[in-house]
């Protein structure tokens, strides 16, 4: 008999874990049987864990007028509950919220907290890391290195050596949508000596599989991504958890790249140019995340908490094409043969 593995172990492999979405009713209130739904799905696709709270579930689940950070992090808590999932939590907000949301993770079972730094936009290094090793106290820490372009900033390669020495730091999620920033990380975390014990997650939705191909050496060592934590998961997972187990194999094996993975790199990132709205500068990144999900009968519709936020003109469109080009690259026959399962 198989002994199973420990949420460490799985996490250090390397993970699919799609940040969770978070399903609303037309009057944009919190639908849990969605919710529940998705995340079933998730756990029936192969999904190794789900990241709960993050920018995908909505930043606006923390106003007090919604007030569903905990409801939808327990949510997802109890859904799991049986499926050994690698339970993330986001964690935002100065220290003193950042704190208090890393409790309320820990209480509920969560194994690790996806820590953005949002809220220090103006901050000095030392403010930031300051901040991270008090989270840290709380809850084991996955680094977040977010694009500007949706409220994060550029920190620097000495801010990542740095960021990597705090003992409680297992991993990063390097997501800068950028080729210079992600090398500032993966240098940073050679140059910190703790390369062996920090995990490496894409979060660059733009360049997913080259990421998870590509060996980086630097003085001497090797480092490369192990796995993702990536909103464009949170659809067509299915596709996505193979994708992943055959590239981690590839990797491992040391193999010569076959050129088949280049042509899959240049769809998947066609695929995300649609489904995040890159051509309105992200405006769209949920709505059409929730699109995709809708037309799969996973939620009920693409309602936002912010009301402003929308498919952009022509997105759907683009959504349209992709899904036409890329049908290897979708999982709706998974989904429809399963659905009825998740929402009973």
């Amino acid at each position: 008999m198989a002994i199973s593995k420990s949420w460490e172990e799985r996490f250090r492999e390397g993970a699919v874990i799609p940040a969770h979405p978070l399903a609303l009713t037309s009057a944009r209130k919190l639908d849990e049987r969605s919710q529940r739904a998705l995340s079933r799905y998730y756990a029936a696709a192969g999904a190794d864990g789900v990241a709960v709270g993050v920018h995908t579930t909505q930043f606006e689940i923390r106003d007090p007028s919604n007030g569903l950070y905990e409801p939808v992090l327990k949510l997802a808590a109890e859904t799991l509950a049986d499926r050994d999932m690698i339970m993330v939590a986001g964690i935002c907000g100065r220290t003193q919220q950042a704190v208090r949301e890393a409790e309320i993770a820990r209480r509920l079972g969560y194994h690790v907290g996806l820590l953005s730094l949002a809220a220090y936009r103006d901050s000095t290094d030392d403010e930031m890391l300051a901040h991270a090793s008090a989270v840290g106290q709380v809850l084991p820490i996955l680094g977040f290195y977010l694009q500007p372009a949706v409220g994060g900033r550029i920190l620097s390669c000495s801010f990542w050596r740095r960021f990597a020495e705090i003992e409680n730091v297992i991993g990063i999620k390097v997501a800068p949508f950028n080729r210079y920033a992600t090398q500032d990380v993966l240098r940073g975390v050679i140059e910190s000596g703790r390369a062996g014990e920090i995990t490496l997650y894409t979060g660059n939705d733009d360049h997913i599989v080259l990421d998870l191909l590509t060996p980086f050496r630097y003085a001497g060592q090797t480092v490369r991504f192990r796995g993702g934590l990536l909103g464009h998961w949170a659809v067509w997972t299915e596709g996505a958890v193979r994708m992943q187990r055959e590239l981690r194999k590839a990797a491992d094996e040391g193999a010569a790249v076959d050129s088949r993975w280049l042509i899959r790199s240049a769809e998947v990132t066609d695929m995300n140019a649609a489904l995040f709205d890159v051509a309105n500068g992200f405006h769209g990144c949920i709505a059409g995340i929730h699109e995709v999900l809708r037309r799969q009968g996973l939620m009920q519709g693409r309602w936002c908490l912010n009301e402003k936020e929308d498919l952009s003109p022509g997105q759907d469109a683009e959504l349209d094409r992709v899904i036409a080009a890329y049908p290897h690259l979708t999982d709706d026959g998974f989904i429809a043969q399963h659905r009825d399962e998740w929402f009973s």
